[in-house]
Order: structure tokens, then C-alpha cells, then sequence
């Protein structure tokens, strides 16, 4: 019995993403279907590199065509994937980038930086093209964490105008106020300096093509944050937390920020850092230093998703401090890489959810009246 293209688009239309709810057709994710006899091929474009479903996808595009088309067809399938973006096309800042994630929490210590190093390189194994910016422009630690102290970016003069290039480590492009300046030398600005400088970081930099572009924020609610997210249109926000409640009462207030009206950042999930302790000699052992399941309480209170619970072991402190962070290491051996390794998996996934069902991401219109 002959059959056409029209046929196996037509069977595929059987198969959903698990995650968007709706066919692969529908979100235009099947593409170069060739028939040749009793032969058939396509591609299946999926919308991260990451998706932890991509077998079950395959298997089903495979179980489709036999059912509805030809149970003994030999088909073929090619998997492939593309960040998805869904930022607002008037954009003159980034416009290459495909989406802006700000790592941010109500208050310091509870690791954002380690986190924004981590998910930053752990993206970039999965294949994505990805940035970081180091925001803490009064203490930036990302350079020490990622082994180019001392270091210092390039500057390219283009059409008379001067921007900086972020230094290239570990598979993502970098930049921090900590790689402009002295490191022993104390940044002693007022807030409209420090908000110039951050402008810089987005406006003046050669970024080039990126999928993410990871910004790990400062401590609190404050200058630099509104300056983000009036800049730039931010996909989405992580809010990073341990699990004793002193920390968890300062998250609430970060990630009430991103909620208010005036602001509307989404809110991607909850990342519960030094979620417990697992001795070298003991991997099978977990002890809760910090209290348990307040990250899981904090998500279900606002009914997001939580991303990951990452381990307290002397492995990760070790990584930030020897500039090779835990996420460079492989995945299948080290079990705080792999913790690393869900995590970017379930942020990506987010956002790509967050790109099928929302409205395009805008900047923020935040007056000096709403902010005092």
C-alpha cells in the first residue's frame, strides 16, 4: 500500500510533547519528512538540546507512523533540537540573545553565584550557546570560581564606538566587574555608577548569538535589579534558597519583587542549595544540616516548580575555589555534577514551556514612586 508525506504528518499528529500538552505537528517540530517507498524519515526539532524526554519522543513518532500509517514501514528519525525564544521582537539590547535568566534570592550566602556558575556550564555540555554576567558588582566572585583572576577582556573598536568582549572559559562567555578592576581594590560607588556600569555590561559587550545569557544578581531588591529588568527582557527568574527559614523569609521577598505588577518577571522555579550533606566515604548517606523540604514547602506555597536540591559536599566548594567548577566534571561518576546536570535539564524545559504558553517577555515601566 503507497503512502504519502501527508500521511505521516497526519500520524504525527498523535504525538504530544509531554511537557507543552500539544501535538508535534501543531508546534511545527516535525520537519523534513521524506518517503521513499516503504521507507520514511524526518527530523524532530525539539525546543532544548536538554529534553529529558527525547527517547519517549522518538519511540512515539515511531509507534505513530506504525499504527496509522504502516505497520511494517522502516522509519527513520533524526533527533535534533533549538532553543526556543520568545522575547519581544522590537528589541534593540541582545537581540540575539534568546533568553535572559536572572539567578537571584532576598539575601547573601545562600550560593547564587555557585549555582549561576554551575547551570552556566552545565547548559553548555547539553549544547547550548550560553553567557554569563557577573551582577554583584561590589563583590564579584564568578572570576575566582571560574579561574581567570587577573584577567582582563579585550575592548574592539566597531563603527567608532568602543565594546567590550567577554572572555571565553569553559564553554560560556563571561563578564564581571571583577575582571575590570583590581581585585584587592574596594568598589566604593554610589547606585547611579554602579547601574551605568550594568547598562555596559548588556548594552556595550559583543555577546554575539546566544541561548541563554545566565545574570547572577546581588543580594536584595534593590538598584541593580530594577536596572535589569528595565534594560533587558528577562524570560524568566530563578530564586535560590537553603532551607532553613531565615533564608527562606528573605526568598519570599526576592521573589515578590519579580511578581509585582509593575515588574511581572516570571518566576521559573526554586533551586534549594546545600540541600544536605553526603560524606566521600558515605554516598549513600544524606544528612539535613540545614532542615529539610523547606525549598519543596517554598514551591508549593507559590506553586512553582522546584528545580533541584543541590548537596552541600566539599567537592563544589573545592571546584569555585580551584576555578574548575563541580559541573565541568562527568555526570555519570560525580553525583554533584549530575545534581547540576537536572538542574540545567529542568530550567530549560521551563523555559521552554514558558516560551509555548506566555506572552512575549517586555521590560519593566517601574517608576520612582513604586520603588520607595
Amino acid at each position: 500500500m503507497a503512502f504519502t508525506k501527508d500521511d505521516v504528518i497526519n500520524a504525527l499528529r498523535h504525538v504530544d510533547d509531554p511537557d507543552l500538552k500539544k501535538d508535534l505537528v501543531s508546534l511545527n517540530m516535525i520537519e523534513d519528512v521524506q518517503v521513499d517507498g516503504n521507507k520514511i524519515s524526518f527530523t524532530v526539532r525539539l525546543t532544548t538540546p536538554a529534553c529529558p524526554l527525547k527517547e519517549k519522543i522518538k519511540n512515539d513518532c515511531i509507534n505513530a507512523v506504525h499504527e496509522h500509517v504502516a505497520a511494517d514501514a522502516e522509519v527513520d528519525v533524526t533527533m535534533t533540537a533549538s532553543v526556543t525564544s520568545h522575547r519581544a521582537t522590537n528589541m534593540n539590547i541582545l537581540p540575539s540573545v534568546k533568553n535572559i535568566i536572572c539567578v537571584a534570592s532576598g539575601k547573601g550566602g545562600v550560593g547564587k553565584s555557585t549555582v549561576s556558575v554551575n547551570l552556566a556550564i552545565s547548559l553548555a555540555k547539553q549544547g547550548a550557546k550560553v553567557g554569563l554576567i557577573d551582577a554583584d558588582i561590589y563583590g564579584p566572585s564568578i572570576p575566582t570560581m571560574l579561574g581567570i583572576r587577573g584577567k582582563r577582556p579585550s575592548v574592539r573598536l566597531i563603527k567608532e564606538k568602543h565594546y567590550i568582549e567577554p572572555i571565553e572559559v569553559h564553554g560560556i562567555k563571561v563578564l564581571s566587574m571583577g575582571m575590570l578592576v583590581d581585585e584587592r581594590q574596594a568598589i566604593v560607588w554610589r547606585g547611579p555608577m554602579v547601574t551605568s556600569a550594568l547598562r555596559q555590561f548588556v548594552t556595550d559587550c559583543l555577546w554575539g548569538r546566544l541561548d541563554y545569557l545566565i545574570i547572577d544578581m546581588p543580594p536584595g531588591t534593590g538598584d541593580v535589579h530594577l536596572t535589569m529588568i528595565q534594560t533587558v527582557h528577562v524570560t524568566g527568574a530563578v530564586i535560590v534558597t537553603t532551607p532553613q527559614e531565615v533564608a527562606l523569609a528573605d526568598a519570599r521577598k526576592g521573589l515578590a519583587m519579580f511578581r509585582l505588577d509593575t515588574i511581572n518577571v516570571p518566576v521559573l522555579g526554586i533551586v534549594e542549595n546545600m540541600s544536605y550533606f553526603t560524606p566521600a566515604e558515605l554516598p549513600n548517606n544524606k544528612y539535613y544540616i540545614f532542615g529539610k523540604g523547606g525549598g519543596k514547602q517554598f514551591a508549593d506555597e507559590y506553586e512553582l516548580p522546584l528545580l533541584g536540591e543541590l548537596p552541600i559536599v566539599q567537592s563544589i566548594r573545592e571546584g569555585g575555589d580551584e576555578g574548575t567548577p563541580i559541573a565541568l566534571r562527568d555526570s555519570d561518576i560525580d553525583l554533584s555534577a549530575k545534581a547540576f546536570e537536572d538542574l540545567a535539564t529542568n530550567v530549560a524545559r521551563e523555559i521552554a514551556i514558558r516560551n509555548a504558553k506566555a506572552g512575549a517577555t517586555v521590560t519593566a515601566e517601574v517608576g520612582e514612586e513604586e520603588v520607595l
